[in-house]
């Protein structure tokens, strides 16, 4: 995975990203999808659905299209410096594009034949917002919790564009099948977040820090509802990773670090990255990722 040096001087994108979660044979799995080898954000990376925040996803009619009260779901946010407007299209950003990277349409009462539906008038040209109207259908975010918030530094370490990145759990709906769109998305997978983590070091799959991250906050939860009632029960840690260079080495730090400028931490495992051969890996080796 390419490395980068030069600052960045434009302000960071607002995004979303929702990370799947389903409860398997063996304990809790996460959805990833590779991201087309193409792609100028993580080409040829497994990624959770997620993307930038477009201008419809901030006009949804929130009386229409949404389960919840605007300002409850501002507060579950934790940003008060973000306008509500701003705050209800990043819960729609990332619930819509979940449905359009993996088919998964998270509203009241969607089963697989709605989704195959909606999924069919999205295919004829049909935006979410007029999908959702045509259907009648209000978005589920109940069901859906932030869980953290990642803002590329401007000096990025895997690509050179910027992102305010929140991501957001909530299980799949059952019945719904999660599939690659085979357009932005080639391949993807269910699977446990350590088995992820494993393929990663066994340089079967590609993986950027955020994921690298999150699979190994998500690797200390056995099922579903411990990941939902941990984001519930806290607001959503803000991660600004500081790159740095060590003996020509990149080296990405994290809150808590003694190199970081946050003394406290964000999140658990480890608090720095090192870029070797190709990779970000802790400086303890693989068993590093859940300490």
């Amino acid at each position: 995975m390419e490395v980068h040096s030069r600052i960045v001087d434009t302000p960071p994108r607002p995004a979303a990203s929702l990370v799947m979660l389903r409860d398997g044979s063996g304990g809790l799995e996460v959805f990833l999808l590779k991201r087309h080898g193409l792609s100028d954000v993580l080409g040829g990376a497994y990624v959770f659905p997620g993307g930038k925040l477009d201008a419809m996803d901030r006009e949804l009619d929130p009386l229409a299209h949404l389960d919840m009260e605007p300002e409850v779901l501002h507060r579950a946010l934790g940003e008060p410096g973000t306008d509500v407007e701003t705050a209800i299209g990043l819960y729609v950003a990332a619930l819509r594009e979940a449905f359009e990277e993996s088919g998964v349409l998270l509203a009241e009462q969607a089963g697989n034949a709605v989704a195959t539906e909606a999924q069919a008038l999205s295919r004829q040209g049909m935006a979410f917002d007029e999908v959702l109207a045509h259907l009648g259908l209000r978005l589920a975010l109940r069901d859906v919790v932030p869980w953290t918030r990642w803002i590329t530094p401007r000096v990025p370490s895997v690509m050179t564009k910027r992102f305010d990145t929140r991501f957001f759990v909530a299980a799949v709906p059952s019945g719904q099948v999660a599939r690659h769109d085979n357009r932005e998305t080639v391949e993807s997978a269910w699977l446990a977040p350590r088995a992820a983590l494993t393929q990663y070091w066994d340089r079967e799959i590609a993986l950027a820090p955020p994921q690298i991250m999150g699979l190994a906050h998500l690797a200390r939860h056995q099922d579903v509802a411990s990941v939902l009632a941990e984001a519930r029960r806290r607001p959503p840690p803000l991660v600004l990773p500081e790159p740095f260079d060590e003996d020509g080495t990149r080296v990405i730090c994290y809150p808590g670090d003694e190199r970081h400028s946050v003394p406290g931490r964000a999140l658990p495992g480890p608090t720095r990255l090192r870029h070797v051969q190709g990779r970000f890996e802790p400086t303890g080796g693989f068993d590093a990722l859940f300490d």
